[in-house]
């Protein structure tokens, strides 16, 4: 990668900065031990809660780190997001705190609930289409003709950092348990969260395994890492994930990941529907499909957990009702 990108890398140092700049604004999530998923694994597995985190998913973190750190002359411009829904939501419920004005470019195929919660959060949304028109090249010129701060989704230092609290929290609580994780699993679409996490859990457990996890026919990652370059995703496809559908991994994120990952696993469109069916039935929690595919992978066997301490987080929980109805169905 280019020099100056190299440079842009966060650390762990910036994990640790980025906890103490989050603290008292993100919530620090349950890491939910002691489940059926023992029994049904063969293994200690550790549930990281951030369907519980503001706004139902873990992007409110790397949002509030990114937003925080703004001079005043950036927050009287705004900012500019382009997301599917969960970071359009962390943009818009970290801006609303600080007083920023927050323009979101969404899908117009976006999940009503997350369209609905990004605009009762004060932001601004502008619909486009995913298959004809690109979300990056409307925000760039939003942001310029505004002269506001593009706040990518993962590809950015101080996002990733800020998504690392995840992994911090989990190395963290896991020792208040008397544990170790000896795997972690992250869902993953351009890399940010499982990148961050990546970091916190191997500057406190060098010993873990990191593992991304993504939608089948969306596994970028699980392929770039195997050839050691990036590679995209074949265009028009589509997938119930649509919080996981990046075409290809982020320059900044891709270069953590393939230090860190121990690789990638996949999940089925079916394996993640129940996966959403067992959270809401044995374990008793809302998982949206994206946020859901980590549990999917772990379920059908594609990280063996007998005899091992695995985390698993559980990235996003904002699915739309008719969604889960016809899961549960």
């Amino acid at each position: 990668m280019a020099a100056d990108a190299a440079a842009r890398v966060p650390t762990f140092a910036d994990v640790r900065a980025a906890a103490d700049r989050i603290a008292g604004h993100a919530r620090r999530t349950p890491l939910l031990a002691d489940t059926p998923l023992d029994a049904e694994t063969g293994g200690r597995i550790l549930l990281k809660l951030e369907t519980l985190q503001h706004t139902g998913s873990f992007k409110f973190r790397g949002a509030y780190n990114r937003l925080c750190q703004l001079d005043a002359v950036e927050r009287r411009a705004g900012v500019v997001a382009f997301s599917s829904g969960n970071h359009a939501q962390g943009v818009a419920a970290a801006a609303r705190l600080l007083g920023i004005p927050a323009t979101i470019v969404m899908p117009s195929d976006a999940p009503r609930v997350k369209m609905r919660n990004t605009l009762a959060l004060g932001a601004e949304v502008v619909e486009y289409d995913r298959q004809r028109e690109s979300r990056e090249e409307i925000a760039a010129r939003l942001a310029a003709e505004r002269g506001a701060v593009l706040v990518p989704s993962f590809d950015d230092p101080h996002i990733i950092a800020g998504q690392g609290t995840v992994g911090l929290e989990i190395a963290e609580q896991s020792q208040d348990l008397g544990l170790r994780p000896d795997d972690v699993i992250a869902c993953c679409s351009g890399g940010g969260l499982v990148g961050g996490t990546a970091l916190a859990i191997k500057g406190l457990v060098p010993s873990a395994r990191v593992w991304s996890a993504e939608p089948a026919g969306f596994d970028d990652y699980r392929r770039s890492l195997a050839a050691g370059e990036r590679v995209r995703n074949l265009p028009g496809g589509d997938s119930i994930c649509d919080a996981l559908l990046a075409p290809t991994p982020g320059e900044l994120t891709f270069e953590i990941n393939r230090r860190l990952l121990a690789g990638g696993v996949v999940a089925t469109e079916d394996e993640v529907r129940r996966a959403i069916a067992y959270a809401a039935r044995v374990l008793k929690l809302v998982v949206e499909p994206g946020g859901a595919v980590a549990l999917a992978a772990l379920l059908a066997g594609q990280v063996d957990a007998r005899g091992r301490t695995v985390a698993v987080v559980l990235s996003g929980g904002n699915i739309d009702d008719e969604l889960l109805r016809d899961v549960l169905a």
